[in-house]
């Protein structure tokens, strides 16, 4: 029983964000199956909340109402950076609209990711679809800017809803906020078609790129 009593205060000293996912697999323990054994004893006494299998949240309520597992939390550890390391980025019509070119909703999440194990999988988890793309080289924390980059410049004639002038400066603004240069990207347009080194240069943005190399 204090195996389970010292799990439980691990789990309320690390992992102190509200609807925080813990994963089974980044526990602490040599005995995988153990600690299995002593987080359903925790769900058992409501002390833990089990999402799915392997992934667990502690319980709280937020103004009387019982709270949930966070999910874009949930989608961070699991599939874009999982132990310091990035495994992945956001790309789709998400990013569009993060950079301001469009006004429009994402109505899925769309990431790319190490961990797909398939070029396109889609997934309904909580009532929630996402769709997964195996990326054109592994992501690392050194190339994931420059390959979410080269994924909006593929399709930026599809989501770009703005003035020519307002795209060219969000872009502008988009290059600058993940430092990214000519030098950077150049290595991964082989692997993206055509149509990005053309959109490159027809957008306005080699000239911003190949300054920032400099």
């Amino acid at each position: 029983m204090w195996r389970v009593i010292m799990l439980y205060q691990y789990l309320l000293e690390n992992y102190p964000e509200k609807g925080e996912p813990i994963f089974l697999s980044e526990l602490p323990g040599i005995s995988k199956n153990r600690i299995s054994q002593e987080m359903m004893k925790l769900v058992d006494s409501g002390k833990v909340k089990r999402y799915q299998p392997g992934v667990f949240y502690l319980p709280y309520q937020v103004y009387g109402i019982e709270g949930g597992l966070n999910f874009e939390s949930y989608l961070q550890k699991k599939y874009i950076k999982a132990k310091d390391q990035v495994i992945g980025y956001q790309t789709g019509i998400a990013i569009a609209n993060y950079c301001g070119l469009t006004s429009q909703n994402e109505a899925w999440y769309e990431i790319k990711t190490n961990r797909a194990s398939s070029k396109q999988r889609k997934l309904i988890v909580d009532g929630r679809t996402i769709v997964l793309y195996q990326p054109v080289v592994t992501i690392t924390k050194d190339n994931w800017a420059a390959l979410q980059f080269l994924d909006l410049m593929t399709y930026i004639d599809i989501y770009c809803d703005i003035s020519y002038q307002q795209c060219l400066n969000r872009l502008h603004n988009f290059i600058r906020s993940r430092s990214l240069n000519f030098k950077t990207v150049k290595k991964y347009l082989p692997y993206y078609p055509d149509r990005v080194y053309r959109n490159l240069y027809e957008r306005g943005i080699m000239g911003e790129l190949v300054s920032k190399s400099k």
